[in-house]
């Protein structure tokens, strides 16, 4: 592609006079630079791509876009390079999003479920549909990780591209508050926002300075989509929406909702619900009113897209969500859930809706992350020591810190409570001490991991993969 159509619509602020060139590709990472490529300088909370221009052109680079005179011959300087990079990448890929049906789903909580749900009803009434968020890139059979929740534009227009050119007709993504704020999202044309719910979550170092930047961040996406899907019930919901330019429909349990819930009631033996709307009966195979509210949310797509009522009830009887609120394991004696709660918002959304259940204990195993607000932590441990049974105190993604050290915080917070807890820094034998102590009746959470078949420890990542280490456990102690 010529130089002068990858900049169509880009404002440029010096005197580049050769637009001729010929771009073979886009690169922000100096060190994956194609020959006759264009380096685009991404500043990040703890990089800055400018530092990297002189190498990526030593690499192949043909052209850098930077955010200030670099002293290099083929330098375009603009106003913002995460802007740039998401017009450049859709021009790059000649706009796929223009040619797909595309849902976004933001919030704090629910995006990976919703998203799930959504995606899923819409293969099985036989439209085509990717899947793109923390899960990775999925293409019905074929998976591709991803590296953030959300992508960077360039995939992002890349996994479109590849979407359309293998005949898909919907995207269904997640849209982070980062991935909003720092315009992942731009020049994308989305069809349907959905907004989930909002709690304080991911305020603090490398996130978000405070809540009204996080709540400005969500809103980005009901000034992009054409129809916004809002939560009625979530308290802040008319903050997110606040000089919306889309068209607004809403669902929940309020009575003024587009979509509403007429009622509900929990399935004990099967760690489901049941629920109504529209007279129409459907049930859900895992546990939790807030999962009910993820459920509605994608309801509220697939109608507006006309989906068949029967299709959508068929298929969501029958969807597990890999890490969310997902039983691993269950017999007459106990019950194994997984889940990804990894703050204290989680983490009481679905011990509440456990508690519902009534299982004679529930035992908790969690941790917390590393370089993350230490608050965190503390509300962690105070919550699990509310309302379980027994707390497991262990690790989860210690990062670059001490594990112990992150344990002293979470019982800081679980010594407030008249909890009780144990304290087993390692996972596995965290797993293994719940399961080989475990009594009958016993409903055992481990909370945190979900999904993710890693632990980040000191810069390096290890294989762990929960479900494993759980089968493991199994028939080590022949427990079937």
């Amino acid at each position: 592609m010529k130089l002068r159509k990858l900049l169509e619509g880009i404002e440029i602020l010096n005197n580049f006079g050769n637009f001729d060139f010929d771009i073979k590709g886009i690169s922000y990472d100096s060190r994956q630079i194609e020959e006759d490529s264009v380096f685009v300088c991404l500043k990040g909370s703890n990089f800055d791509g400018h530092k990297f221009a002189s190498e990526a052109m030593k690499n192949g680079a043909k052209i850098v876009v930077c955010e200030r005179n670099l002293g290099l011959e083929n330098q375009i300087i603009v106003k913002n390079t995460r802007k740039t990079l998401a017009k450049l990448s859709a021009n790059f890929f000649e706009n796929p999003s223009k040619f797909l049906n595309v849902i976004a789903i933001t919030g704090t909580k629910g995006k990976t479920t919703t998203a799930s749900f959504i995606s899923d009803v819409l293969n099985y009434s036989g439209e085509k549909t990717v899947q793109i968020g923390t899960l990775g890139a999925i293409f019905e059979k074929d998976k591709f990780c991803t590296k953030n929740t959300t992508p960077e534009s360039f995939e992002i227009q890349k996994l479109l591209k590849k979407a359309l050119d293998l005949g898909f007709k919907n995207v269904v993504l997640e849209a982070s508050s980062i991935g909003l704020k720092n315009h992942r999202l731009d020049n994308i044309s989305i069809d349907y926002g959905v907004f989930t719910n909002l709690s304080s979550d991911h305020i603090g170092i490398n996130e978000h300075a405070n809540m009204q930047d996080y709540i400005k961040s969500k809103s980005l996406l009901f000034k992009m989509c054409k129809i916004g899907i809002i939560n009625i019930d979530d308290k802040l919901c008319n903050e997110v929406i606040d000089g919306h330019s889309c068209k607004i429909k809403t669902y929940g349990f309020n009575k003024s909702a587009d979509l509403k819930c007429d009622k509900f009631q929990i399935c004990k033996n099967e760690m489901g619900s049941n629920f109504v709307v529209d007279g129409h009966n459907f049930s859900i195979s895992i546990p939790g009113k807030y999962n009910i509210y993820n459920a509605l949310a994608a309801i509220s797509v697939c109608k507006e897209m006309k989906i068949n009522y029967e299709k959508i009830k068929d298929c969501l009887k029958n969807c597990k969500i890999r890490g969310r609120s997902e039983v691993v394991f269950k017999n007459s004696s106990i019950t194994i859930l997984i889940d990804y709660a990894h703050n204290s918002f989680g983490l009481e959304n679905i011990l509440t809706s456990l508690r519902e259940y009534n299982p004679k204990r529930i035992v908790t195993l969690f941790g917390a992350g590393g370089n993350r607000d230490r608050n965190r932590r503390f509300s962690m441990g105070r919550i699990s020591g509310k309302l379980s049974d027994l707390s497991v105190i262990t690790s989860d993604n210690s990062r670059y810190e001490s594990t112990n050290d992150i344990i002293e915080d979470i019982k800081t917070g679980i010594s407030e409570t008249s909890g009780k807890y144990v304290v087993i820094p390692d996972r596995r034998e965290a797993i293994e001490y719940c399961i080989k102590n475990s009594k009958k009746g016993d409903l055992i959470l481990l909370a945190g991991k979900g999904h993710e078949t890693y632990q980040e420890i000191n810069g390096f990542s290890y294989h762990f993969d929960e479900k494993e280490i759980v089968n493991d456990i199994l028939n080590e102690q022949k427990i079937v």
